[in-house]
């Protein structure tokens, strides 16, 4: 389904800070001053090394984590702060989380029909126990599993069966948002495109907005439509997947795309990797801004570092 972006946003982040007080005089700045906006139906790639706050975001957007400062807005609800009893609820059941290591997030103690009807049984979301039942083996099937599979435990499956597991637990809630949080890193590459395939095929059938959070870029270029490049908790880059890989502007974005590797034996014989470092950039990302490329192509410097850019586009 393709992104509506003449409706409003159904996520938008503004100002997001996430700091952990570590001890009495050091303090981790996780993801400091992120901004961004997510359309129904759209998949919004969050790129990155390890360590750079990805997880970081999706955890505190949906509310895992306390945000220290910021503004977060869903479905027309603030969930900055202390969230209403009302709000908590349309929170729980609309937006949804995948997580990265299925083996840990699944209860080893419960069957599948317990995992995936945990969330109906707190909020009452079936009549009676025939059509719970019906809803577990709909959802089941539209992950490609079948309905004995529900009577199993997690340590009876693949990981790539576990993850379907929980992207069902996902969906099951009918959710407008689901955050997928390196939710492919795990799986090997051809149970990778199986997934992958999965979830745009069922944001087709339902319009579920993605935010998908990876650091492998060659996937996150097939499943996105828009990217954001995040660098020691900063955004340093945002815009459309082929404004992002096609007229990458900040030197960092510039050397993650410089190392993915070429099928092309003769292409990747001669491919030269770009190096950046931030210690020896002169770039402080704590007085940039977001300047304006193009369209909806945006980079976060200061003024006389976007001049400097400005000549490679």
């Amino acid at each position: 389904m393709a992104a509506n972006y003449e409706k409003d946003p159904i996520l938008t982040v503004e100002g997001l800070k996430q700091y952990f007080r570590v001890s009495r005089n050091f303090t981790v700045k996780a993801v400091d001053d992120v901004s961004f906006q997510i359309y129904p139906g759209e998949t919004y790639g969050l790129v990155g090394e390890s360590g750079s706050g990805k997880s970081t975001i999706g955890r505190s957007i949906i509310r895992l984590y306390d945000p220290t400062a910021g503004k977060i807005m869903f479905n027309g609800m603030d969930i900055s702060r202390k969230v209403s009893k009302s709000n908590n609820k349309s929170l729980r059941t609309q937006m949804q989380m995948i997580f990265q290591d299925p083996m840990a997030s699944l209860n080893p103690r419960k069957k599948v029909e317990d995992i995936l009807g945990e969330g109906l049984d707190i909020h009452h979301m079936y009549k009676n126990s025939a059509e719970r039942k019906q809803k577990i083996d709909a959802i089941l099937a539209k992950v490609g599993l079948a309905p004995e599979h529900s009577s199993r435990y997690p340590h009876q499956f693949s990981g790539g069966q576990r993850q379907r597991v929980g992207i069902a637990r996902a969906l099951i809630m009918n959710p407008k948002l689901i955050i997928a949080d390196e939710c492919i890193s795990a799986l090997d590459v051809s149970i990778q495109a199986q997934v992958v395939n999965l979830m745009k095929d069922i944001q087709e059938e339902t319009g579920t907005a993605y935010l998908f959070i990876a650091h492998d870029l060659s996937m996150v270029k097939y499943i996105s439509d828009r990217i954001g490049v995040l660098h020691l908790g900063h955004l340093l880059e945002t815009g459309t997947t082929e404004e992002i890989f096609e007229n990458p502007v900040h030197p960092y974005t510039r050397s993650l795309l410089s190392a993915i590797p070429s099928p092309n034996p003769i292409v990747e014989k001669n491919r030269v990797a770009e190096s950046y470092d931030y210690r020896t950039s002169g770039i402080n990302y704590a007085e940039g801004t977001q300047h304006l490329v193009s369209g909806t192509h945006y980079v976060k410097c200061t003024d006389a570092e976007f001049e400097k850019y400005k000549k490679s586009f």
